[in-house]
This record gives C-alpha cells, structure tokens and sequence, in this order.
C-alpha cells in the first residue's frame, strides 16, 4: 500500500510542472487576444476598438479583423485604423525618435531658382570641317607629301603625287585639241572642243596651276598632285607608296581644328530649361584658368537608354589648337534664374501617382499632404500647389516616415477603397484573415521599391505553408 502511494506521489510530481505550464500558456494567450498587445515585446497593451483591423508590419497586405500572427513570417499582427476612416495620416514622433531615424525638418522658402545647369561632355571634331580626299579615276601612288598622321598641312600645299593613265589621255586629247584649233575658223568648232578638253580636267580636279604649266609645256605630264583644300591636320591616312587607287577610296581625312565640338549630356529632367542657341562655359579639370565661350548648336532627338541622358552639341572656337579630340571637359550652361518655391528632393515621396510630403504641423504632429511639383534644379523641386512658404516638412526619413503611416493604415485609403475591387465574398466568416488585393498607393514608390518586405506581393489570395519565402517578398499564389 505504501509503494502504491509512493508511485502516486512520484507521478504527481513528474505532471505538475507540464499541467502548470500549459495552465499559464493557456492564461497569456488570452490575455494577449482579449486585451489586444502588439507582439510580446514590452509595448503596452492597446484595446480592441470596432471596426478594427490587424495587419503584419512585414506583409501589409495580409489583414485580419482579429489579433493573431502572420502565416507568412510568423510575426504578430499590430493594429491598423478602420478602412473606412477617411482622415490623412498623422504621424506621433518624438525629437529622440526623430534623431534616431535621421529626421530633419526644413521650411518650405521663395528663393531664385534656376542655377546653371552643370555636367560633363567629351571634346570632338567640328564634322563640318572634316575633309575627305577622293579620286575621279583609278591612279597609282607615286610619292606621298603627307606620308604619316598627325602631320599639319597648310590649304594648296601637295599630298600625294599620282599616275593616272586616264589623267594622262586626257591631257593627250587637250593637247591635240588645242593644236588642232591654229589656223582654223571658230565656225568649225575648233575652240570649242579644246574648251571642252580643258573642262574635262578641271571637273577630274586637276588644277589650274597645272593646266597652266601643260599649256606652257605643250607635253602631257606623266604625274600630277593633289594639293589640300584647307589646312588642318592629317587624322586618317590610307594612301602608300605604290598602292592602286579607286575613286570610292578615301585617301586622307584632313580635320581643321580652328573650331571644336564639346558633347555633353543633360538629364531629362533638366531639358525645359535648355534650348539651341544657349550659352555654354566650357572648363578642363587640369586647366582651371582657361575658359572657352559657346553656344548650344544642336540638341539630339533621342535619349540614352542607359544613361536617361540626352546629348547637346556646343561648339567652341579653338583657335590656338589647345583643345584636342577625346578630351574630357566641365560644361556649365547658363540658366537665367526666377523666383519660385522650393523644397529640398529628399524630402518628396514619389508613389507612381503623386508625390507626398509629411509636414509638421503647430502640435508637433506630421501629416501626409499630397503636392505639385514643376521643375527640378540639383537637389531642388519647385512647388505649384500643396505647400505655402514657411512651413515644415521632413526631409532625410521618408521611406521610415512612409513606412509608419502605412502601419498605421492611413495612407491612400480612400483611393484604394475606389480604385480597388472589392474581392471579398459577403459569407466570409467574421474570423477568417482578408487580404487586400492591391495595397495603398505606395507600392511603387521611387528609390524605395527594392526594400524586402515593402515591395510589391503579387497574388496573395492566401498563404499556403512558410517555404519558399525569400526576403518576405514575391510570394504567389499560396492558398489559405
């Protein structure tokens, strides 16, 4: 009797701690749903209010009327205002707060407007004054004048000596032409054909100095040169001693450096404030005291894709020949400044749609208001509408100041009740988790939309499991 009392006693004492255990576990989940706390961590606790609803700080778009952990991650729900409230956000946040997230605030100033638009550009040839030495008839190269690249040639100096038996009977034929005009009449055509044999050279572009000395000589040479029509330097050279030669063969390129082109790149946004005609400051990064004036000649119809860049051409005199083809230059254009309302970019939230601001208001509190913004100079945005000069708004925290008012369900909900489908069937049990199809208007935010957990969940109909999840984004078609 006794060692059955003994195991009794053992027995009890071995369950008592695991019946007490589930005794308190049982006890703090419902407290934990009656009084409605966030997620355990020490907050304090917030009273369920009708109408209320519970969402996952990660995963905004899994809603649920009722307080309980996420299905996708895991993590407990916090409450969200009603859908149905139709108040702006407003934001809570204390000065250490601020600090420790990077907040600032800056007033919204009148001030000039429009400072010179300035960036880089890549020094090229005039195209205008690049010269391309061609051939009327197939020669051969006898000896070569500019006989390597780089060389300077001054305008009518000689490049290149050819034999052309072409050129030659053609010479053959003025000769006996004009030969054949002493002592006959003018009726007989005699002038004129020796008129028509001379027109055949100079359109075979022989020149006159020497169709001038074939006159005087009265013997056909056996060679001719072919002289620069400008001066400029020697950038392409094909022509070698010997080589035979076509009319389609490009023997010297010959570039006058007199005058330059300066290729710069200006970003889209910057394009209404530049135009053809525009003066330009063009600087070296090595060269600081030498300036060269110009204007904006051509502005070209297509925009980089890479870059989202477009190309204006400017066009500098060079007349000393100190700036060279390839060289890297500073641009500044000139803008004439206006007076306009400015903030600062970062303190602009673009959602796709529109653009929003937090501003603080004389409580110390942050409302969301949705502005117009025109042009853009820098880091600067000109205000047209929703901001007055003089007020607050909060710059270097968006996407954190963003990211609260979306937990506390206060953003875009009016306009994600309208533009949304109301998917949800009439006979969904009070405690079945919802999910919103189509997040508030902030899922396409620019310079944010690469955060994991903020970024955009296509095809949340349900959630099936806890595999599969990479970063809390992407997840599709998990059923409930």
């Amino acid at each position: 009797m006794t060692r059955i009392i003994k195991l009794l006693l053992l027995c009890l004492v071995g369950l008592l701690p695991s019946v007490l255990a589930i005794y308190f576990y049982s006890q703090l989940r419902a407290q934990r749903s009656g009084s409605g706390s966030g997620s355990g961590s020490g907050k304090a606790t917030q009273p369920a209010h009708k109408g209320e609803l519970w969402t996952c700080p990660m995963h905004l778009q899994y809603v649920s009327d009722k307080f309980g952990s996420c299905p996708i991650c895991g993590m407990d729900l916090v409450p969200q205002r009603s859908l149905t409230g139709g108040n702006s956000p407003s934001l809570n946040i204390d000065e250490s707060q601020q600090a420790l997230i990077g907040m600032k605030t800056v007033a919204v100033q009148r001030t000039q407007f429009g400072a010179a638009i300035r960036t880089t550009g890549r020094i090229a040839y005039d195209e205008t004054l690049v010269h391309h030495i061609h051939t009327k008839y197939e020669a051969y190269v006898e000896h070569l004048f500019a006989d390597y690249v780089g060389k300077y040639i001054k305008k009518g100096e000689p490049l290149v000596s050819l034999y052309s038996p072409e050129l030659y009977s053609a010479e053959q034929e003025y000769l006996i032409a004009k030969k054949s005009q002493v002592g006959l009449p003018s009726l007989h055509g005699g002038s004129n054909i020796a008129d028509a044999a001379r027109e055949k050279l100079l359109l075979w572009n022989l020149s006159q100095r020497d169709i001038a000395e074939l006159d005087r000589s009265g013997r056909a040479s056996r060679t001719f040169s072919l002289y620069a029509p400008t001066s400029g330097y020697v950038v392409a050279k094909t022509a070698v001693h010997g080589m035979r030669i076509k009319p389609e063969d490009s023997l010297f390129d010959i570039v006058d450096l007199s005058r330059m082109w300066v290729l710069a790149d200006v970003y889209e946004y910057e394009l209404p404030r530049t135009h053809i005609g525009q003066s330009a400051t063009v600087t070296l990064p090595y060269w600081p005291d030498r300036k060269w004036q110009g204007t904006i000649s051509f502005i070209f119809p297509a925009v980089d894709p890479k870059t989202r860049t477009v190309r204006v051409r400017i066009a500098v005199d060079n007349p000393q020949g100190d700036l060279k083809s390839d060289m890297f230059a500073d641009v500044e254009l000139q803008v004439a400044s206006r007076e306009a309302l400015v903030i600062p970019d970062d303190a602009v939230i673009e959602t796709g749609r529109r653009r929003l601001v937090f501003v603080k208001e004389a409580d110390g509190k942050l409302s969301q208001r949705e502005i117009t913004t025109g042009e853009r100079s820098g880091h600067l945005f000109t205000v047209r509408t929703g901001l007055r000069e003089g007020e607050l708004v909060a710059r270097g925290a968006s996407f954190l100041l963003d990211s609260e008012a979306r937990l506390q369900g206060g953003s875009d909900e009016k306009s994600a009740e309208k533009e949304s489908p109301k998917d949800t069937p009439k006979d969904t049990p009070k405690d079945t988790p919802k999910s919103i199809p189509n997040p508030p208007d902030h899922s396409g935010h620019s310079g944010h939309s690469g955060h994991s957990g903020h970024s955009d969940h296509s095809g949340h109909s349900g959630h099936s499991g806890h595999s599969g999840h990479s970063g809390h984004s992407g997840h599709k078609g998990a059923q409930p």
